[in-house]
């Protein structure tokens, strides 16, 4: 059986983005595999945060995780910070990274642009993404195009740890889903969809009343043609909406293509918003249902423990590849 990992910062409540391009693949994902599904909060304290904040959203993180399909008994759930061997391996996968390599990331250089000081740790954090990758023998990541350069780095790790130390990394294979991976912003439909967006209008969030979702996607960009077409490069808005109405409903792009044809855009939106909220409903009753139990606590305890147990084994056979603490002698 293979190995998945997946982990997403609880920077902010979900969105429908995160969902259908991440989420709806996890729950298919744990039919058929073993899954590590983290909530990495230590890599969220990379930029500032409220602490309060932080952790009600590491809460409504998992509540979300969890209303939306995944399974303790098929997956397991847990909270990075709560697993200590991330960080003591993120550290030992710092001492064979390098400099140069860390600042040509993407997501560094934007997100550092124009700032005097950034926190040393969003330059490093790549090695401790490795780091929750590299400790489950994980065999596929699935994660959006935004990820493949760091995906890229964690193989180069790995390998780089197993040709100078010992073969004891698993070089992960990205997996990117091909529907629904990539949702855009509502507004600016040239650019993902994201929860830390400064326009509200730009994303649907996974709790969204109803009439919200309605008055943002109808106030979604599309263009003057009137046309329902699928078409990225000169009709990017109805594109998304395409995508989204078609990763919501199950239906193919095609077949909403030939069934608003001759439509304007009125009714077609009208219908890209009841598939969402048709889809959030049951997700947002069950979210409502967990977050203040102590069944959510119970389940995340024992992620933590199966999370440990697995992560543990792999930073001893680290150490001992790298000749980090000391032999006892024998009596």
């Amino acid at each position: 059986m293979q190995t998945v990992f997946s982990g997403i910062q609880p920077s902010g409540t979900l969105t429908i983005g995160n969902y259908l391009g991440a989420i709806q693949h996890f729950i298919e994902l744990q039919k058929e595999s073993d899954c590590f599904f983290c909530i990495v909060d230590e890599h969220a304290i990379t930029v500032p945060q409220d602490r309060l904040e932080l952790r009600n959203n590491i809460r409504s993180l998992a509540s979300l995780y969890l209303a939306s399909g995944i399974d303790p008994e098929k997956s397991t759930l847990f909270i990075q910070s709560e697993v200590p061997a991330h960080t003591q391996l993120g550290w030992m996968l710092q001492s064979i990274s390098y400099i140069g390599e860390l600042e040509r990331m993407t997501q560094f250089k934007d997100k550092s642009a124009g700032k005097e000081a950034v926190s040393s740790a969003l330059l490093t954090y790549p090695a401790l993404m490795a780091a929750d990758i590299l400790l489950y023998k994980t065999d596929i990541v699935p994660v959006g195009e935004d990820q493949k350069q760091h995906l890229e780095l964690t193989r180069n790790l790995a390998e780089r740890f197993n040709n100078r130390y010992n073969d004891i990394f698993t070089v992960p294979e990205v997996n990117i889903p091909k529907v629904g991976a990539r949702i855009m912003s509502l507004q600016d439909p040239t650019k993902k969809m994201s929860k830390s967006d400064e326009n509200e209008k730009a994303f649907i969030s996974m709790l969204d009343e109803p009439k919200r979702i309605e008055k943002k996607i109808k106030s979604a960009v599309t263009d003057s043609e009137g046309i329902v077409k699928f078409d990225k490069e000169h009709k990017p808005g109805v594109s998304n909406l395409l995508t989204i109405y078609a990763s919501c409903s199950g239906e193919s792009i095609e077949a909403l293509e030939a069934r608003y044809e001759g439509k304007g855009y009125g009714e077609f939106k009208a219908d890209v918003a009841k598939a969402v909220i048709d889809i959030l409903k049951p997700i947002q009753d069950r979210y409502d249902e967990l977050i203040d139990s102590e069944q959510l606590d119970d389940i995340l305890d024992n992620g933590a423990d199966k999370a440990t147990f697995e992560a543990n084994k792999m930073t001893r056979k680290a150490k001992k590849a790298m000749g980090l603490g000391r032999v006892k002698k024998k009596r």
